[in-house]
């Protein structure tokens, strides 16, 4: 739905004062305020890490107001005319659906496959179309509000980002590992531009799933040991004070300590650094006597048992509400510490769990071998080589044996401390080697391991924060988490939960969410090809980070989408051939809603076309360049946002025109369209001027 006038979107966008308005008595987890002392990144004192099991965004977050969900409108195309919401299981288009917990046993859903090959395939290289066919009908389940109100409470109390990717196309180890050292796959090797085999990576889960126990006689291992530092080391190797805290005998054998993948841990015995302080027990008892006595180190992780984890069929989304509600109450025991912590909280993966936003990642390869896009810098080494075609489906055929390890799925990131209070959504492009970088960046070490091209597209996580000295903000209380297995036990009595046969309609709340600013300058401008034949476009980065565009051509979605990493500062061009009747209908889509798509009937009709942001004015100016031999009456105009009023111009043959939209009124979003006989163009995103703004007023369904 989309409002109908100007009255109905200044109602939604008032909506904004109503969510900001707080209880103002909240719990003693929330009401500590930052020890803002020098007002930077140096006034966090500890970070502590939880990251728990196989859940994507859209699967807890999908329906929630504010973030890219449900309501997203700027999304992949797929073949026959379908939306990403129409997924195909094989046998029928299955939508998403809602897992209704009040009627069903929905809350311990069935867990879906998640492996290598199944993930490859469910992405598609970028197209999707069959996520169901490859992870079972479940994959396509969602909860709402009231099924899990312990974490939509957690995400309107601090921060939540919607757009933090597990950084695998996989499962958990290889995730996991990520997460320990900064990369799945050697660095030296890539450094040197060689994609790595699978005894130099982590493709499945094979390394951290250990047997045996400790103290003796120990853990035995599988598969060769990985030999890059991993973070714990960089720590130690630094002197920066750090500690895991788990069972070591009750951390699902293993599978929650990306670390025992590695040499280090593998070879560390007791007594030395990482035997003491990342393979002893360290309960969530000692880490609130910890915290009590002041003595909570630098940079802390929390490992979470099996039935804690909330991983489908093993936990549930209460379970896991408790666990993350004791290691917060654990935190907060001594206001003084809190005051200068930082939690992050994050999934590994996203098990087989639809999720719609396409990843950032390296271009595919197409099967003749050419690379379906480009990079302003080198991709060698960025590859996982499954020489031996044993990783991949008999199924997955739509490029070769080489494949771009991720981004993968989007997954739940709730950004939670003193300093990312008050409801905010941030937008940024995440993965788990950002959590990484929060830590390179507040204690000044380098994690070797990062590769240049997560350097180059994911963020550090800082945008998420208000390290001013400006005083904190309100925010409501947390529910009730206690007695989960008492509730679960009488949930589980309910009829079990069975995808529907007809499909369900879309939901997301209507409602604005703060947003926080973003270093994204995008621009795509097209022009008729140097050979007369061909449209060209030209991807630029004006921001402050690089980006990933994925252009889908629609006359063609039986072939791979092309993707274009562009660093700041940077362009690339690319150029297209026309469709068996000389026309093109091509579609570009960015963070955070960024949408340009071109439809031109044939060549000639093709004009130079460019739009820059005018933050001060507040307005994108157009400048539109007619290089043929007639004149071009244009439309701009077709306003989602029903504030602007059409425009109407006309371009001389070889002459140029130009034209402003204005965005002041729509808070810096735009979705508009310039239109004339045989072209139509349409432009949507959020303009950035380096101040915090609100969620798209439309994200709703």
């Amino acid at each position: 739905m989309v409002t109908n006038n100007r009255r109905e979107f200044l109602k939604v966008m008032g909506a904004l004062g109503a969510a900001a308005s707080f209880p103002a008595s909240i719990d003693r987890a929330l009401a500590v305020p930052a020890r803002r002392v020098a007002g930077t990144i140096n006034d966090v004192k500890h970070i502590v890490i939880l990251m728990q099991e196989n859940r994507s965004f859209d699967h807890y977050f999908g329906t929630m107001k504010g973030v890219r969900g449900f309501g997203d409108r700027q999304t992949v195309p797929l073949l026959g005319g379908r939306t990403v919401w129409e997924q195909f299981n094989g046998a029928r288009v299955l939508p998403p659906f809602h897992l209704d917990t009040e009627a069903t046993n929905a809350m311990k859903v069935p867990g879906t496959p998640h492996s290598f090959a199944d993930a490859q395939a469910a992405w598609n290289q970028g197209s999707f179309g069959l996520w169901p066919k490859f992870k079972t009908d479940y994959s396509m389940g969602y909860f709402k509000r009231d099924d899990i109100p312990f974490q939509f409470a957690l995400a309107e109390a601090f921060t939540i980002c919607d757009a933090y990717h597990c950084s695998i196309t996989s499962g958990t180890d290889p995730n996991r590992i990520v997460f320990w050292s900064g990369s799945s796959f050697d660095p030296a090797l890539q450094a040197r531009g060689v994609n790595c085999r699978d005894d130099r990576s982590e493709p499945n889960n094979l390394r951290c799933w250990i047997k045996g126990a400790l103290p003796a006689p120990g853990y035995t291992y599988a598969g060769n040991a990985l030999e890059w530092p991993t973070i714990p080391e960089v720590l130690e190797n630094h002197g920066i004070d750090w500690r895991i805290y788990q069972d070591p005998n009750d951390n699902w054998t293993g599978a929650m300590h990306g670390g025992l993948a590695f040499k280090g841990f593998r070879d560390a015995k007791p007594g030395e650094p990482l035997y003491e302080r990342g393979m002893r027990h360290w309960s969530l008892e000692r880490l609130a006597q910890d915290v009590k006595d002041g003595t909570l180190p630098a940079v802390s992780w929390v490992l979470p048992p099996k039935e804690w984890s909330e991983h489908p069929s093993a936990s549930t989304p209460i379970e896991g509400a408790e666990f993350t509600a004791g290691v917060l109450d654990a935190l907060t025991g001594n206001p003084d510490v809190w005051a200068s912590t930082v939690f992050f909280q994050t999934f590994d993966e996203n098990d087989g769990l639809f999720d719609h936003l396409p990843p950032p990642a390296p271009p595919s390869w197409n099967r003749d071998g050419t690379l379906a896009g480009k990079s302003t810098f080198d991709l060698a080494g960025e590859y996982f080589d499954d020489h031996e075609d044993k990783y991949t489906s008999r199924d997955d055929v739509v490029t070769g044996t080489t494949r771009a390890w991720g981004l993968g799925p989007r997954v739940p990131m709730y950004v939670v401390s003193p300093w990312s209070k008050g409801g905010w959504v941030s937008s940024e492009t995440f993965d788990h080697t950002s959590v990484g970088r929060f830590i390179e960046k507040r204690f000044g070490v380098t994690i070797p391991a990062i590769s240049p091209w997560h350097r180059a597209i994911c963020g550090d996580l800082t945008s998420c924060f208000d390290f001013s000295l400006q005083g904190d903000g309100a925010f409501p209380p947390l529910p009730d988490t206690r007695g989960s297995n008492e509730a679960l036990a009488r949930h589980l009595q309910r009829p079990k939960i069975l995808p529907p046969r007809t499909p369900e309609e879309l939901f997301q709340e209507q409602g604005l969410r703060r947003s926080r600013a973003l270093p994204y300058v995008l621009h795509v401008d097209a022009e008729p090809g140097a050979d007369g034949s061909s449209l060209t476009l030209r991807f630029l980065n004006e921001g402050d980070a690089g980006a990933v565009f994925h252009v889908y051509d629609r006359h063609h979605l039986d072939r791979l989408s092309r993707r274009f990493c562009v660093e700041p500062g940077r362009t690339l061009d690319d150029n297209w051939t026309a469709n068996g009747q000389g026309g093109f209908d091509l579609l570009v889509l960015g963070p955070n809603g960024f949408r340009r798509s071109f439809v031109f009937a044939s060549v000639n009709s093709i004009p130079t076309l460019a739009a820059r942001y005018d933050p001060e004015g507040k307005a994108l100016d157009l400048v539109i360049t007619n290089p043929g031999t007639s004149s071009i009456d244009l439309t701009i105009g077709d306003d989602q946002y029903r504030v602007n009023k059409p425009q109407r111009i006309s371009v001389v043959a070889g002459q140029s025109a130009k034209a402003r939209w204005p965005v002041a009124k729509t808070q810096h979003w735009y979705d508009f369209t310039i239109s004339s006989y045989g072209l139509s163009v349409r432009l949507a995103g959020r303009m950035e001027d380096g101040k915090h703004g609100v969620s798209d007023p439309l994200m709703f369904t």
